[in-house]
């Protein structure tokens, strides 16, 4: 008898005395039925547990336990893949896929039929691709360490026949990409610095143009606002600012600030005809003017026609012929050959005078 059915049947016993000494003092028995009745009671539980004991009187011994017999490891088996290209989230950048690819077939006997290797690294090449899809291939170191960590689980592939992961993965660009990547980059920064500088080069005019120059007085608030301490030197600025302020918005300056205005450069004259020069006066009529000028004595008069005549005899006898022909000629042109003759003494000869 075990040690079980050792306690179960001492369990059963004190049961039973108990409610056999609890009938006992309900209910006045004779003194001869109360042995009558525990000498049965404890017959028939000793017939009960011989009853429950095997056939062949064999027990087993107590806390016999069978031994655990050593499972085997599963067989591992692993290859690499190089230079696989996988798609990424920008057209036309691939990344290029390396790996050692680990799996466990999940049928023990193998058959024939397929090949565990190649649809261990299909499945893992598919799990790659999925999460190369979505990367940018700015960021493939980043990508690389979370597709490492992403492949390094065991899962198994669709068809449910091999387990497989990969480990030492490297996910790089060709060299060409990388350098296309690397000049965008500095392409897309320059081209943000060229924006921003734009937009403050418009914000900078539209300020000027909208709020400083929009009038005289704006102009001059303005440039005072920056030279406070320089009043009467603002004061004697306001004609060039009002000509600033008119230039801004193409339009004239305004009246009440025309009379400080400045001319800052004559405008070049306007080109006319070239007009006819006229001759010089020659000595002839320049003697003859300030003669009439001095005597007052008009071209036509009797006394001045004399005058010119004496003046003409005496540059003649000086030997001045020409110049005394074209003095007459001033006052008489029509004349020449019919002035009147005179001697030596000035009183008159006969002859020509030429």
């Amino acid at each position: 008898m075990s040690s079980g059915h050792r306690t179960l049947a001492a369990f059963i016993a004190t049961i039973s005395a108990l409610v056999l000494a609890i009938v006992e003092l309900c209910v006045d028995w004779s003194g001869w039925l109360w042995p009558s009745l525990a000498a049965a009671l404890l017959i028939c539980l000793v017939v009960s547990m011989r009853a429950k004991a095997p056939a062949s009187g064999y027990i087993p011994p107590e806390n016999t336990l069978e031994p655990d017999l050593p499972i085997p490891p599963p067989l591992r088996q692993e290859c690499r893949v190089a230079q696989v290209a996988l798609p990424s989230a920008a057209p036309d950048y691939d990344f290029l896929f390396s790996a050692t690819v680990r799996w466990v077939p999940q049928e023990i006997d193998v058959p024939s039929s397929f090949d565990p290797g190649g649809i261990a690294v299909q499945a893992v090449l598919l799990r790659a691709r999925a999460f190369a899809v979505r990367q940018y291939p700015t960021s493939s170191t980043l990508a690389q360490h979370q597709l490492n960590g992403y492949l390094g689980v065991m899962e198994a592939d669709p068809t449910g026949r091999v387990l497989a992961m990969a480990r030492n993965v490297t996910l790089t660009l060709s060299e060409s990409d990388h350098a296309r990547l690397v000049r965008l980059s500095d392409v897309r920064k320059d081209e943000q610095v060229w924006e921003h500088e734009r937009n403050y080069e418009k914000n900078k005019r539209a300020y000027l143009t909208n709020d400083v120059l929009k009038d005289t007085g704006s102009t001059v608030v303005w440039w005072l606002s920056r030279n406070d301490e320089q009043v009467e030197g603002t004061v004697d600025r306001i004609g060039i600012l009002a000509r600033l302020s008119a230039a801004a918005n193409n339009s004239e300056v305004m009246p009440p600030f025309r009379d400080l205005v400045h001319p800052v450069l004559s405008e070049p004259p306007v080109e006319q005809e070239e007009r006819v020069k006229e001759p010089p006066p020659e000595a002839a009529d320049v003697v003859a003017e300030a003669l009439m000028e001095w005597l007052r004595l008009g071209r036509d008069t009797p006394e001045m026609h004399h005058l010119a005549w004496r003046f003409a005899e005496y540059l003649r006898g000086a030997g001045k012929v020409e110049e005394a022909q074209d003095f007459f000629r001033i006052f008489d042109p029509g004349d020449e050959e019919g002035a009147p003759d005179v001697d030596q003494d000035g009183d008159g000869a006969a002859g020509a005078w030429f």
